[in-house]
């Protein structure tokens, strides 16, 4: 069945990657209309998330953002579809780095760096920035159930010299990486909801307690790593610019969290300044009244 599947649907998304930019926007406007006036995919998630994230906003606000967020989700995909025969040419055309030397620099240096980001604007064209920096690329990113777009997927994500594994390797690989010496650049996007029983901390990101991600602040104290946060903005349709930002070439000169309050800090204000190119489909906000919970439990498994 997995096959099948496969062999059903892999060659009509191929055919769709081959087609230029221009006509996949054609597609994407019309997707947009189904999408948002007719099947109302996560529209109330979404409202709901935005309410929750700018409280000051009027309704008029509100619905104008929800739909200019669909607008660039719909574009997102077709985007991400267009990796599978995007060229070098055109990535370099559509998708540029504005300081590339800074990454660069303590890449000579022997230094390897913990990247953290978040789903903003396009992270799907973030595998080609093996052209610009002067580091081995690496990142994680979830499995797919099907064996066979498995493979396509990560051959397409691969292409370009940047390197994957599945979440679950991750650690490991950061681990073999470091013990062979190999001076690495590590992607984490870590602005989305970690599991309950996974947490190890919460803080307050756009005015809500929420439980985070800590996994770059680990590592990054772990392999004494220098910290860099990459934001992308959308400079317009089908039109990228990644920015790198340091947060600290000195990880263990923090107290625990503080690093990780510091992305929070700066994902917040990039968030606010394109809120339309933002993740909103995804339930952030879904353990906003369980700190207390998880408090009580983590106290209890102390004593």
């Amino acid at each position: 069945m997995a096959f099948l599947t496969f062999a059903i649907v892999y060659p009509f998304i191929w055919l769709i990657s081959r087609l230029p930019m221009r006509v996949l926007y054609v597609f994407s406007d019309f997707f947009f209309l189904i999408l948002y006036y007719i099947v109302g995919y996560r529209k109330k998630v979404v409202k709901k998330n935005l309410n929750i994230a700018f409280p000051n906003k009027s309704k008029t606000e509100i619905n104008k953002i929800s739909k200019q967020f669909f607008k660039h989700f719909v574009d997102l995909l077709f985007e991400s579809v267009k990796s599978f025969s995007i060229s070098k040419k055109e990535l370099q055309k559509r998708y540029k780095y504005k300081n590339p030397e800074l990454v660069n620099k303590y890449a000579e240096q022997g230094r390897s760096i913990a990247l953290t980001g978040a789903h903003q604007a396009n992270w799907e064209w973030a595998f080609g920035m093996t052209f610009s920096l002067n580091i081995d690329c690496f990142g994680a990113y979830k499995k797919i159930k099907n064996p066979y777009f498995e493979k396509v997927v990560k051959e397409s994500r691969t292409k370009f010299g940047f390197d994957g594994v599945p979440t679950t390797l991750f650690n490991r690989s950061i681990y073999d990486r470091y013990s062979k010496g190999i001076t690495s650049l590590y992607i984490l996007l870590s602005d989305q909801s970690p599991q309950i029983k996974k947490t190890r901390y919460w803080a307050e990101f756009l005015n809500v307690k929420v439980p985070v991600h800590t996994g770059a602040e680990v590592l990054a104290k772990k392999y004494n790593s220098v910290v860099m946060n990459m934001k992308t903005t959308k400079v317009k349709r089908g039109y990228f610019e990644v920015e790198f930002e340091l947060i600290t070439d000195s990880p263990n000169n923090f107290n625990d969290f503080e690093i990780t309050d510091k992305y929070l800090e700066i994902t917040e204000k990039n968030i606010k300044e394109q809120p339309e190119c933002y993740l909103w489909t995804h339930n952030r906000f879904k353990h906003r009244n369980k700190y207390d919970q998880w408090l009580e439990i983590r106290k209890a498994s102390q004593k």
